[in-house]
């Protein structure tokens, strides 16, 4: 049976970026989404929700997170979902779902934020997706091209 563990969000975050660093030196980043649905109902009304998502980003993308963001900036995310489980002080056992972020898009342009989006050169890991920038692309001119 095929399966599929893929998320989608944008949101504002809801509080600062909190890095912290894993014994053996990885960064891990832990940021909060909040993303908001409006609809009308039956009557015409207008009526809104908000989700509130964990979400986490390892390595590079957690230190460039980490640096460019602050609470109630734009964000969007991909990634999967990911089950914690662990037990409480009182012994009750707890769950809670987060996003482990695989990829994101800042999406404040630079005079939004006065923050610049992290380019592919500015990450150490090749295998981490890139950190996309919101502007429109810019016309490549022949001397751009390696080869």
């Amino acid at each position: 049976m095929p399966n599929l563990n893929r998320v989608m969000l944008m949101g504002n975050l809801t509080r600062d970026p909190e890095l912290r660093y894993t014994p053996n030196n990885t960064a891990v980043t832990s940021v909060s989404l909040a993303a908001n649905r409006r609809w009308r109902n039956q009557q015409g009304e207008t009526q809104e929700e908000t989700t509130f998502v964990d979400c986490e980003a390892w390595g590079r993308q957690a230190e460039v997170i980490n640096e460019y963001m602050r609470k109630g900036r734009p964000l969007y995310v991909e990634g999967r979902l990911r089950l914690d489980q662990w037990q409480d002080r009182d012994g009750n056992k707890r769950s809670k779902l987060k996003v482990v972020v695989e990829n994101f898009q800042f999406l404040e342009s630079r005079g939004d934020s006065g923050a610049r989006p992290a380019a592919a050169s500015d990450r150490s890991e090749a295998s981490e997706p890139a950190a996309t920038n919101s502007e429109p692309h810019h016309a490549v001119d022949d001397q751009d091209i390696p080869f």
